[in-house]
């Protein structure tokens, strides 16, 4: 946590706002504001705790961000906080009750803001790519898809990527690839969301933009039939090593046993 300047500082992309919003049922609940320590003892205690304080937290299942820097004036720390929705809030305060730095910490001024931010979806800026990495390596418990998309980019290879993202978290992603075929098409992979707001439309979401971008190419997936079906993805006859029922196609119709290719990168797959 520390730095050159001597200050502890978690250098995190500024929020980048912008792009359509996801609506959800339950909101997602975001806590910013400052930690504000009266004297150095107080500093000094703070240093001890919060170390641990930030490993406990973004370990819970529900804690989509924890980030914490301290200000130019070292009693201070601005804190950035964002849970999948009210539950996983409140129970990552019922842990606090039990923990080191809720037990010790109670003399530190606390100044915060509640909020419930929209999603939004936007296209991928060059801030988000280490983000985009960590949540595919999360959401697929694999680093596959993250050299997938990296390899995708380092070849010019990314035809669209759009993140889901909210106060400046990256919590969804998807990407569009060129194919080979005998008319305009695209690849849809990877679709990723984390894990902790799965089933809540983020991925649906992303998705409908991603088609609504390129509505005049044909979108090739290899997926889940019950999940692709819903946009309208129906099953491809298709020359290619992905070949069979999860091969899906949508959009203007490639001819049937014609060949598509994908781009270099899945190759290394």
């Amino acid at each position: 946590m520390s730095c050159a300047c001597g200050h502890n500082h978690n250098h995190a992309p500024p929020i980048a706002r912008g792009g359509e919003k996801i609506r959800l049922e339950q909101p997602l609940v975001s806590l910013s504001g400052r930690l504000i320590c009266k004297d150095a003892a107080q500093m000094l205690l703070a240093l001890d705790l919060l170390t641990e304080h930030v490993e406990l937290s973004r370990a819970e299942p529900g804690n989509l961000r924890f980030d914490l820097a301290q200000a130019d004036d070292p009693l201070v720390w601005k804190l950035n906080e964002l849970y999948a929705d009210d539950t996983a809030f409140q129970a990552h305060r019922d842990r606090l009750r039990d923990s080191r730095w809720g037990r010790e910490s109670h003399g530190i001024e606390r100044d915060f803001t509640r909020a419930e931010p929209a999603p939004r979806i936007r296209a991928e800026g060059s801030h988000d790519r280490a983000a985009i990495a960590a949540l595919l390596t999360r959401a697929f418990d694999s680093e596959t898809e993250a050299r997938l998309v990296e390899a995708l980019r380092a070849e010019d290879s990314l035809a669209l990527s759009l993140v889901a993202e909210a106060e400046g978290t990256v919590i969804g992603h998807v990407a569009l690839s060129p194919l080979q075929a005998e008319t305009p098409a695209l690849a849809l992979a990877p679709l990723a969301v984390h894990p902790a707001v799965q089933s809540r439309g983020i991925g649906e979401a992303l998705v409908r933009a991603a088609l609504a971008a390129f509505d005049d190419h044909a979108i090739v997936v290899l997926g889940d039939p019950g999940y692709y079906g819903r946009f309208g993805f129906t099953p491809a006859e298709l020359d290619s090593p992905y070949a069979g029922p999860h091969l899906m196609a949508l959009g203007p119709q490639l001819p049937a046993g014609s060949r598509i290719a994908h781009a270099p990168a899945f190759a290394a797959l």
